[in-house]
């Protein structure tokens, strides 16, 4: 059982390391700021709701493997 733990562990982990990358690359999309034309600051703005919501959907997914990874943490250590 414990061979099962550390592996799902080691996956949830290199998921959680997934999601903090697109997360900062989110980020840095928003701080790169507005173009000066026009008609790329409107495609920008349409852009930036659809990264507001992959920035919500991954962060509840986030937190959702980081609930996982504390749980196991805690199995680990009864074992």
């Amino acid at each position: 059982m414990t061979v099962d733990l550390a592996q799902k562990q080691a996956e949830l982990t290199a998921k959680r390391d997934e999601l903090l990358q697109r997360l900062e690359a989110i980020k840095r999309d928003y701080r790169s700021g507005l173009s000066a034309d026009s008609e790329e600051q409107a495609i920008q703005l349409e852009n930036a709701e659809v990264l507001e919501e992959i920035s919500r959907v991954t962060n509840e997914e986030l937190q959702k493997v980081t609930q996982a990874l504390e749980r196991i943490e805690r199995e680990l250590k009864q074992s």
